[in-house]
């Protein structure tokens, strides 16, 4: 199913690697300068007309992020996800909000979370849930979560904790 979309886009791209995950779930790795260009092929030529999704991993000691981007063919019913990897700093993709005007939610998302740029793609650098956040992107993998919420947070006592078999005795049979 998946051979004869491979070896179409070996005669074009420099695919990487070929990670056969389902039956109908295949990811390939292409560097970061071909990425745009392939997913427009797929979306156009391949019949990937569908964007699943675009996500991000933080691969901190690569000094590298892993972007995903997901395309499902909806006639072949079948995905594919295509990996780059790209610098963490300074941490920029070319965007794809031609090809998909939602892909622009998933980007500024990444954007605002990871601190990844995508230039000329819409509203990227509006705020898009954390409204007035100074400092690092909070799930870059250097953020300290522990950091943030003692200086952020009031801290207050924690709960009392019980022995679950020991406090259902004590309520169900008080006397004995």
């Amino acid at each position: 199913m998946f051979e004869d979309i491979f070896n179409d886009l070996k005669k074009q791209f420099t695919l990487l690697q070929i990670t056969q995950k389902e039956e109908r779930l295949n990811f390939i790795t292409i560097p970061k300068e071909q990425t745009v260009s392939l997913v427009t092929y797929l979306k156009n030529l391949g019949g990937f007309k569908h964007l699943v999704l675009l996500t991000a991993v933080d691969y901190i000691e690569q000094d590298k992020f892993q972007l995903t981007y997901i395309l499902n063919n909806p006639e072949k019913r079948i995905d594919i996800g295509v990996r780059t990897l790209i610098d963490r700093n300074p941490a920029e993709m070319d965007s794809a909000h031609h090809l998909w005007p939602t892909i622009a939610t998933y980007q500024r998302e990444l954007n605002e979370m990871f601190g990844i740029n995508f230039p000329g793609s819409p509203r990227v650098d509006e705020p898009f849930i954390l409204e007035g956040w100074e400092g690092i992107p909070p799930y870059r993998r250097d953020f300290d979560t522990r950091a943030f919420a003692e200086s952020f947070y009031h801290q207050r006592n924690g709960r009392k904790s019980e022995d679950p078999a020991k406090y259902m005795k004590e309520k169900l049979y008080p006397n004995e």
